[in-house]
């Protein structure tokens, strides 16, 4: 097992959620875990957005490979990365990918379910787990369900079929269950209950604030694509106004002072 595999697994023990930043590029990685983030993860559509894909499994595997080398290289804590839904349907294919990820210093991924069935998803986690058993490496797997984000079944019937698929996921090898969309406290208790995997939420307007997530035994939290999509909003702004008006004063308000920045990199 190596350590920042193990460091990963220890900072889903609670009792507060591992708070994820989720980075989509080696700089905003180091910019995360220098303001005191103790693992990052990324974020599969502003890792996409970056490089000039939309999200959705349109990201070549090739691409997301070296973007994990890159974030990897800089960081000291532990990195998981969002693989979407493995970036291929064959089972073996997910494998040899986990391999690549493995071998860049990966100590997590994300992987989902979508639209597919949940034995999909089950056959790819038992193939990530016998890749990492062959290379004597370790890596947590967090499985995503989109029951909630992409409306999977009907209202009443979503916590059940959440437990249904954590089971299935469980049994297969996954160590997290990650459900997006997920907000309601009453929903969220009895998920935790049924369910035998720390539970991670993605951050959602409805949402209680992160310590009473603790206390309902929410064990991780993710930002999501938040961070991302708030900076896209926020450079459209400046530079349309750079566009239409001309302005230098914009650029410099609320600015990083570049030799902050420039520190981040100094010892990397």
């Amino acid at each position: 097992m190596s350590t920042n595999a193990a460091l990963f697994r220890q900072l889903h023990a609670g009792p507060q959620p591992l708070r994820l930043p989720n980075a989509w590029d080696a700089g905003s990685a180091r910019l995360f875990e220098s303001l005191g983030a103790t693992a990052i993860a990324t974020t599969s559509a502003g890792l996409a957005w970056a490089l000039g894909y939309a999200d959705g499994g349109k990201l070549p595997v090739d691409a997301a490979i070296h973007a994990a080398a890159g974030i990897a290289r800089v960081l000291k804590v532990p990195l998981s990365v969002d693989m979407e839904n493995g970036y291929a349907d064959d089972p073996v294919a997910v494998g040899e990918t986990i391999r690549r990820l493995l071998d860049v210093g990966v100590a997590g991924i994300n992987i989902e379910d979508g639209t597919d069935a949940p034995i999909a998803l089950a056959a790819k986690i038992e193939a990530i787990r016998n890749t990492a058993a062959k290379m004597g490496a370790d890596i947590f797997v967090n499985a995503r369900t989109d029951v909630y984000l992409a409306s999977l079944a009907d209202a009443s019937r979503r916590v059940d079929e959440t437990l249904s698929r954590g089971a299935v996921y469980r049994a297969a090898g996954a160590d997290g269950l990650f459900v997006p969309g997920l907000h309601e406290p009453a929903e969220i208790q009895a998920i935790v209950a049924g369910v035998d995997l720390p539970l991670n939420l993605m951050a959602w307007p409805e949402l209680l604030p992160v310590h009473e997530l603790g206390r309902l035994g929410v064990r991780r939290f993710s930002a999501g694509s938040g961070i991302a999509q708030m900076l896209w909003g926020h450079a459209e702004t400046l530079a349309r106004d750079f566009l239409d008006n001309g302005r230098s004063e914009s650029l410099a308000e609320g600015a990083m002072p570049y030799g902050r920045i420039q520190a981040l990199f100094a010892d990397r």
